[in-house]
């Protein structure tokens, strides 16, 4: 598994499912010329993405940052449209690290669309069952209330039996949780009404998790946002403010769908400065 370490936390990549989306919907208005510069497509014009849950362990807790896919929560036709090459390994690698379900004390969900969701809920002839039954899962009050009550455009991803079986576990904040001195979340919107993001501060070693307002490092360009961002310009607004506050300053950012790298240091100017590849999906 690849991992990085920040501080004290060891953070490890899982291995949560293999999507392709559509190019024209990960960057939106961006003509194609300039966003293939970046990140290739493939012959049908879709971008390979991982959908990689990070885990860690901090002052004997241990956390996951969203799901995954999960393992046969999605039609053959809902395979084919999302491009589904594999799905998640998550329990697998949890083991190899000693880990089993039942041990999870949080989940952080920036929010629940169903490429971030799906991986809390299996599915059984009984029905639907929570995967992490002893964990909190935390995410914005805002992106609770959206997965319960969708519009007529969220409906497609907020999916009532995504929700149904952990209902009893959700936690939720309105603008900031402090789960520990080393980390909280925040909520951003933009992606999602509801949108968080996840911060890191270790031993003056610094990340951030910035979820799908910067879903693949392409997309340091403020106004390269993605066509399924429901509010695109508080995606644009969001991603000032926390580029203002990062950039040139030492920290990490960590991807989930990123299918090239895990994370990424960048400069004052915008450019990236230091990488971590993908190595091991395994």
């Amino acid at each position: 598994m690849d991992s990085i370490q920040i501080g004290e936390i060891k953070i490890y990549w899982l291995r949560g499912g293999y999507t392709h989306f559509d190019g024209g919907a990960m960057f939106g208005v961006v003509p194609k010329p300039l966003w293939t510069k970046k990140y290739p497509a493939n012959e049908k014009n879709q971008l390979a993405n991982v959908t990689d849950p990070m885990f860690f362990k901090y002052l004997g807790k241990n956390y996951l940052i969203d799901s995954g896919l999960g393992n046969n929560r999605l039609t053959d036709k809902q395979k084919r449209n999302y491009g589904v090459t594999e799905e998640s390994y998550v329990l697998e690698n949890l083991a190899e690290l000693g880990v089993a379900p039942e041990d999870i004390d949080y989940v952080l969900m920036t929010h629940l669309h169903f490429d971030h969701v799906l991986g809390l809920t299996g599915v059984s002839k009984e029905g639907y069952y929570s995967i992490f039954p002893n964990a909190e899962i935390w995410t914005s009050e805002i992106e609770w209330d959206e997965m319960r009550h969708p519009n007529i455009r969220s409906k497609a991803t907020y999916w009532q039996e995504n929700w149904q079986a952990i209902e009893g576990q959700v936690r939720t904040f309105s603008v900031e949780k402090q789960f520990s001195d080393a980390v909280k979340m925040t909520h951003t919107g933009g992606h999602s009404a509801g949108h968080s993001v996840v911060w890191f501060d270790s031993n003056d070693e610094k990340a951030i998790h910035m979820a799908d307002i910067f879903p693949t490092f392409a997309h340091q360009n403020v106004l390269w946002v993605t066509a399924y961002d429901d509010y695109p310009m508080t995606s644009i607004s969001a991603k000032q403010a926390i580029f203002k506050q990062t950039f040139g300053k030492n920290y990490w950012f960590l991807s989930y769908h990123d299918a090239r790298f895990r994370a990424v240091k960048i400069a004052e100017n915008g450019e990236i400065e230091s990488e971590l590849k993908i190595e091991h999906r395994n």
